[in-house]
């Protein structure tokens, strides 16, 4: 499915709710449908800087695309990370890269979030970017479409 059919899903799932409180509980409801990353991996290396609860995150390319599985330790922050791995995962890098993520603002996310949680919202979005910038900096090193999966690129950040 597009990039912007999903957000557009998203942006429709949100419509129905008419107060912030209803919204924050649909994106607890959310934190369920999250890949959960491997417990190995929820260590310091995988952890997003500035956010201000716990969030880890881990990208593999799998057949040419990014896959995101991710925890947090603040139920809400679970629930705005899968939405983030909901737009992005399982695609080609380049795709991710270039994402306008609109929904984020149209369901009014940013507006209705602490400063800390706004700015743990753009490390998870920027760390997600990276991780396909490094994996598509690999790929065009290796000339190849695909890494085997679990193998990762550099970390940046």
């Amino acid at each position: 499915m597009m990039i912007d059919k999903i957000q557009n899903e998203i942006i429709s799932e949100f419509e129905v709710f008419d107060d912030w409180l209803d919204k924050y509980n649909y994106l607890i409801e959310l934190s369920n449908d999250l890949p959960k990353i491997d417990p190995q991996y929820k260590t310091n290396e995988y952890v997003i800087n500035g956010c201000q609860s716990k969030v880890w995150l881990r990208a593999d390319l799998v057949d040419g695309k990014v896959v995101f599985t991710a925890d947090s330790d603040a139920i809400i922050t679970k629930g705005i990370v899968s939405l983030l791995i909901r737009v992005l995962s399982g695609r080609k890098p380049a795709e991710i890269m270039d994402a306008e993520l609109v929904f984020i603002d149209r369901i009014g996310l940013r507006e209705n979030l602490s400063p800390t949680r706004s700015n743990g919202l753009l490390s998870m979005l920027k760390q997600m970017k990276l991780y396909a910038l490094a994996y598509q900096t690999k790929m065009a090193r290796q000339g190849t479409t695909s890494t085997p999966a679990g193998e990762k690129p550099e970390r940046n950040g």
